[in-house]
């Protein structure tokens, strides 16, 4: 079996990851069997990768702060004909340890080895560190 790799995401209008699952709690925001999705323009070329495990890290204002395991990738035709991508998800968010990532447009691939640690299960409830003392603490690599 091979590796897994990971695709990373800005989920744009999210203000939390409380947002994040609002937003798959909506019909519009899920398959036909109830499960999340993200309908994507273009399809992984490293999809077998992606199905070997690999999770959609998402970033929100700027920090990864969660992520939900791939379970598949369904092929979706827009009203306007185009062959669209549904990046299908397991309904479980997993909270990660924050990291700070600039905008960038789309999707990019993100190594096993670059992914931010999931977060203990005695953490999760935590509130995590404002956005401005986080980015302080990863300029003077505390984090």
């Amino acid at each position: 079996m091979g590796k897994a790799v990971n695709l990373i995401k800005l989920s744009v209008g999210t203000e939390s990851v409380e947002g994040l699952q609002a937003w798959h709690a909506n019909k519009r925001a899920q398959t036909k069997d109830g499960l999340p999705r993200h309908v994507t323009r273009m399809w992984p070329k490293r999809a077998a990768e992606i199905l070997n495990g690999g999770s959609i890290y998402w970033v929100i204002k700027g920090e990864v702060l969660c992520r939900q395991n791939v379970l598949r990738l369904d092929e979706v035709i827009g009203a306007d004909g185009i062959r669209r991508c549904a990046i299908v998800l397991a309904p479980d968010i997993i909270r990660v340890s924050p990291a700070l990532r600039r905008p960038f447009q789309g999707w990019r691939y993100l190594e096993a080895t670059d992914a931010p640690p999931d977060l203990r299960a005695d953490r999760t409830g935590e509130t995590a560190l404002p956005t401005e003392l986080n980015r302080a603490l990863a300029e003077i690599g505390v984090l």
